[in-house]
C-alpha cells in the first residue's frame, strides 16, 4: 500500500535505493530511498529549495569573513599610519636640527622596538657635541693665546721701524706679516663666538646707515689701491639683530670686494628694496670666481684666487655665519651683466622708514 504525504508524488515506489534526482510535475527533486523488509520509505525534497538553503548557508558563512577582511586591512593601516607617522616626526626633528642642537631626540611615543635605536643616536649626539665644544674651545683658546704675543711683535716692530730706517724694507715685511697674523687670530676669536649658539639682542637699528659707515671705513684702503669705490643707499631701512656682527658682515663683503680688485678698478655697493624687505649688493670688476670656486667660497681657509691677493680664507665664512644666525639670505656669484667680476647680495628682513 502507497501513502504520500503530498497525494500523487508517487505513482510507484522508487526502486533505486539511496539518493537520486527525480523528475516530478515538470520539476526536479532531490529523493532519498530507504529500503526495508516489508516496506520503502522515500523523502524528497526540490532542487530548487536545496539551492536556496545551501546558497543562504555560503552567504552567511561568508558575510562575516567579507567584513572582517576590510576591517582587518584598515585597522593594519591604521597602526602602521601611526607608527610611521611617529618616525616621519623624528625624521622631521632630524632634518630641521642645526649643529649647534644638543636636546637628545624624543623617546616618547617612539615604538619599543625602535628605542634601543634613538637611545644609541642620543649617545652618539652627546660624543658629536663633546668633540665640538673641545674643537671650539682649542681653537678659541689658541686664538686668544697668540693675541699677546703677536701684539707684543707689533709694537717692537713699530720701534725698530722708528729706530733704524735702513731696515725698512725687511721691516715692512715683517710688519705686514704681523698685521696678517693679528688679523687672522682676531677673525679665528670671532668665528670661535659665532659658533656659539646665537644669543642676539633684540635691537632694532638703521642697516642703511650702518652699510653707508662701512663704505666710508674702507675708502682709504680703497684710495691706496686707486679703486673707484661708490653707493647707492636709500635712507633708513631697519632690520634687528647684532648691529656689530651685521656690520662685520657688511665688512668682509666690501673688503673682499676691495682687496680682489685690481688698481683701477671699481667696486659698487648698494641697497635696494625686495620681497623679502632689502638688498644689499656688492659688486666689483676683478678677476671673478674661477670655475668650481663657488661651490667651497663659503669653506673655511679656502681662497678661490689666491694669486691676486693676500687673505685669510676666513671672511666669507665669518658672513655666512653672521647671515645664518639672523636669517639673511647669503650668495656670492660672478657676476650676470656681462661685466666680470663678483657680486655679493645679502637680503634681509626688516621695514623702510
Amino acid at each position: 500500500m502507497l501513502h504520500q504525504t503530498i497525494p500523487g508524488m508517487f505513482t510507484s515506489p522508487p526502486r533505486q535505493a539511496g539518493f537520486s534526482t527525480a523528475r516530478i510535475g515538470g520539476e526536479a527533486w532531490r529523493v532519498y530511498v530507504l529500503r526495508g523488509v516489508d516496506r520503502t520509505v522515500a523523502v524528497a525534497q526540490r532542487e530548487i529549495v536545496r539551492d536556496e538553503i545551501a546558497s543562504n548557508a555560503a552567504i552567511g558563512a561568508a558575510l562575516p569573513a567579507a567584513l572582517l577582511i576590510p576591517f582587518s586591512w584598515l585597522l593594519v593601516w591604521l597602526t602602521l599610519h601611526r607608527t610611521l607617522r611617529r618616525l616621519d616626526l623624528l625624521a622631521a626633528d632630524l632634518a630641521t636640527r642645526g649643529t649647534m642642537a644638543t636636546e637628545p631626540l624624543p623617546l616618547h611615543g617612539i615604538p619599543q622596538e625602535l628605542t634601543p635605536l634613538i637611545t644609541s643616536m642620543n649617545g652618539l649626539i652627546v660624543r658629536l657635541q663633546a668633540a665640538l665644544s673641545a674643537q671650539k674651545r682649542f681653537l678659541a683658546d689658541a686664538a686668544h693665546t697668540l693675541r699677546t704675543p703677536i701684539a707684543a711683535m707689533q709694537i717692537e716692530i713699530d720701534n725698530l721701524v722708528a729706530g733704524a730706517p735702513l731696515a725698512l724694507p725687511r721691516l715692512a715685511a715683517l710688519a705686514a706679516g704681523a698685521r696678517r697674523s693679528a688679523q687672522l687670530t682676531d677673525r679665528l676669536l670671532r668665528l670661535a663666538r659665532l659658533d656659539e649658539p646665537p644669543a642676539l639682542p633684540a635691537t632694532r637699528f638703521d642697516a642703511a646707515r650702518l652699510l653707508l659707515d662701512c663704505v666710508a671705513d674702507h675708502a682709504a684702503l680703497a684710495a691706496r689701491k686707486h679703486i673707484e669705490l661708490s653707493a647707492t643707499i636709500p635712507p633708513r631701512f631697519l632690520v634687528t639683530g647684532a648691529e656689530d656682527d651685521v656690520r662685520t658682515l657688511f665688512g668682509n663683503l666690501i673688503e673682499n670686494a676691495v682687496t680682489y680688485t685690481q688698481a683701477g678698478g671699481t667696486v659698487d655697493i648698494s641697497l635696494r628694496r625686495s620681497q623679502a624687505g632689502g638688498c644689499a649688493e656688492v659688486r666689483d670688476n676683478g678677476p671673478g670666481l674661477p670655475e668650481g670656486a663657488q661651490a667651497r667660497i663659503f669653506e673655511r681657509f679656502f681662497r678661490a684666487t689666491p694669486e691676486v691677493a693676500e687673505g685669510t680664507g676666513l671672511g666669507l665664512a665669518i658672513a655666512r655665519r653672521i647671515a645664518e644666525r639672523h636669517g639673511f639670505g647669503l650668495e656670492v656669484t660672478n657676476r650676470t651683466d656681462a661685466v666680470r667680476g663678483v657680486m655679493a647680495t645679502v637680503t634681509m628682513p626688516g621695514s623702510w622708514a
